[in-house]
């Protein structure tokens, strides 16, 4: 597996920018490009693959964002998280292992925050130029539960789960049965056992579904999608998304720069107003549509072109990236650093493949979109048998 960036790169998220480099330009990287080792711990290890009965190099096994940073997940071996990105000001770059993660399973990280799960515990840890320090740790970290399903991951832990701030344990009712959680700007959906969806935190842009613009402080149900069990959730700034068990896409909340995959009036207002589109710095809204979403409460059916199920979906700050079950990548949304994918810093109100990867005869397995930019894992396509 090979993981690949794309979009903000201020501070080296993605790819490492020379010093002193004040170009804005640099800041943006507009087509995907492979992430090398984050660390020298990381470079040239191998493990013995039983399967294979060969050595082969220790892999990233999740990769998360925030808006300045970067961190992957590395389980084999000697598990460990390394990190990327801004450390202490906007001409300081860091990368490297970072200590206190050494035995972690899982990470999450926020601009401010590092939270490391391991087997009997959670840690969160202040980000600092000076070294990171212990802020909190507590309740039980990832516990076996082969005997009852599959393991939750952060931010779920037992009982609750993990905010971005303090507090940061936060408890959930049992009776929600949750299997899957995941946090926005200042939102949380959640997915249960039985495939229904929950919503809580602040609703000012339709990101909570409910039809209205209003917060909620406990978890509400999505009525819109009561009766439709679905598989995955995600969300981003101030949108949220899921996928149906039968593989439909759904998408409600902010739509400002088409990051809901309805027509937005923003992007056609910037298109009107440019008459060029030679060096790429143009929207992409080709729809002839007189009605336009700014805000759309409810869950609403994304169509992709030519596309019968999505597999996987992650939203960033004003931008979507979703996986075809046949392994394409689909982004829209805001574009302005690359960040969907195209080779251009255009944006679009519409899913749009990225060529990349399927022209390079690649699959997507995997996608996680941060604030500003997008990062994805891919594999060879496997040749079907003569």
């Amino acid at each position: 597996m090979n993981w690949f960036g794309f979009g903000f790169n201020g501070f080296g998220q993605i790819v490492p920018r020379r010093k002193g480099e004040k170009d804005e330009d640099t800041a943006k990287v507009l087509s995907p490009v492979a992430l090398g080792s984050l660390c020298s711990s990381c470079e040239g290890k191998t493990r013995f693959d039983p399967k294979k009965q060969t050595e082969t190099s220790e892999h990233t096994i999740k990769v998360v964002a925030s808006w300045s940073q970067r961190a992957a997940v590395y389980r084999d071996g000697d598990p460990h998280v390394c990190m990327s990105g801004f450390i202490s000001g906007p001409d300081e770059e860091h990368t490297g292992l970072a200590p206190e993660s050494k035995g972690c399973v899982d990470a999450l990280i926020s601009e401010r925050y590092l939270t490391l799960s391991f087997a009997d515990r959670v840690e969160c840890w202040s980000l600092k130029p000076t070294g990171n320090a212990l802020v909190w740790s507590g309740v039980n970290g990832v516990q076996d539960t082969s005997d009852t399903g599959p393991i939750a991951t952060l931010p779920l832990v037992p009982g609750g789960y993990i905010a971005s701030k303090p507090p940061f344990y936060r408890p959930l009712s049992p009776e929600l049965h949750a299997v899957s959680l995941a946090l926005g700007s200042e939102h949380a959906v959640l997915l249960t056992s039985s495939g229904t969806v929950y919503s809580w935190g602040s609703g000012s842009h339709g990101q909570l579904g409910h039809g209205s613009l209003v917060s909620e402080d406990e978890p509400q149900v999505l009525e819109a999608l009561w009766g439709v069990p679905m598989k995955y959730v995600a969300a981003g700034g101030w949108h949220s998304a899921c996928i149906s068990a039968g593989g439909d896409l759904y998408v409600w909340g902010w739509n400002e720069s088409g990051q809901i995959g309805l027509p937005s009036k923003g992007l056609k207002d910037q298109s009107q107003r440019a008459p060029s589109t030679e060096k790429g710095e143009l929207v992409v809204n080709k729809r002839e549509d007189n009605v336009f979403i700014s805000i759309q409460a409810f869950p609403a059916l994304v169509d992709v072109p030519e596309v019968s199920e999505i597999s996987k979906v992650s939203c960033g700050s004003r931008h979507t990236a979703s996986i075809t079950s046949s392994g394409n990548l689909y982004t829209w949304g805001w574009g302005h650093y690359g960040q969907l994918g195209h080779g251009s810093k255009c944006s679009s109100d519409e899913p749009k493949v990225v060529e990349y990867f399927s022209n390079g005869g690649m699959t997507v397995e995997d996608v996680v979109c941060g604030l500003w930019n997008t990062f994805v894992c891919a594999t060879p396509r496997k040749r079907s048998p003569l």
